[in-house]
C-alpha cells in the first residue's frame, strides 16, 4: 500500500476524533475560545514534532521565501477559518450531520485544483467526486 494512502487514511481517522472530542468539549463554552487553545496546543504539539525530527532550523528558511509564506500565511487563515467555522458548526449541529457537510471540502478541493492548479481528474474520478458530494449531503439530511 502506497505511504500516501496510509497518511490519508490516519488522517481520516484522526480528523473523526476531532469531530467526536470537539462536540464533547464544547458543552457549555465557546466554540471559538476552544479554537483558540485548540490552535496553541495544535502549535505547540507540532513545533515538538519539527524539534524532534531535527528539523527547527528549516523554519527559518522557510520565512525568507516569500511567496512560499505568504502563501503558507494563507493556508493558516484559511484553516484558522475552517476550524472557526467547524468547531461552530459542532457546537450547534450533530457530528453526524456537521462531519459529512464538512467533507464536502473534498469536492471544493478538487473543484479548485481544477481551476487554479491546471489539475486534470478522469471521467471515473469526477463520478467518484459526484458522489461523494452526493453521499454528503444524503447523510447530512435529517
Amino acid at each position: 500500500m502506497p505511504l500516501w494512502i496510509i497518511y490519508a487514511l490516519l488522517s481520516a481517522v484522526t480528523a473523526a476524533l476531532v469531530a467526536i472530542f470537539g462536540k464533547i468539549g464544547l458543552h457549555n463554552i465557546d466554540a471559538n475560545a476552544a479554537t483558540a487553545i485548540r490552535s496553541v496546543i495544535m502549535a505547540l504539539f507540532l513545533i515538538g514534532v519539527v524539534l524532534v525530527q531535527g528539523k527547527f532550523t528549516e523554519l527559518g528558511e522557510i520565512l525568507t521565501q516569500k511567496k512560499a509564506l505568504s502563501f503558507i500565511i494563507l493556508s493558516g487563515i484559511a484553516g484558522a477559518l475552517s476550524w472557526l467555522f467547524y468547531f461552530l458548526a459542532l457546537k450547534y449541529g450533530k457530528v453526524s450531520q456537521v462531519g459529512p457537510i464538512d467533507k464536502l471540502s473534498v469536492v471544493i478541493a478538487v473543484i479548485l485544483a481544477f481551476i487554479f492548479l491546471g489539475e486534470r481528474i478522469s471521467w471515473i474520478n469526477a463520478a467518484g467526486v459526484v458522489l461523494i458530494a452526493v453521499g454528503a449531503l444524503l447523510v447530512a439530511v435529517k
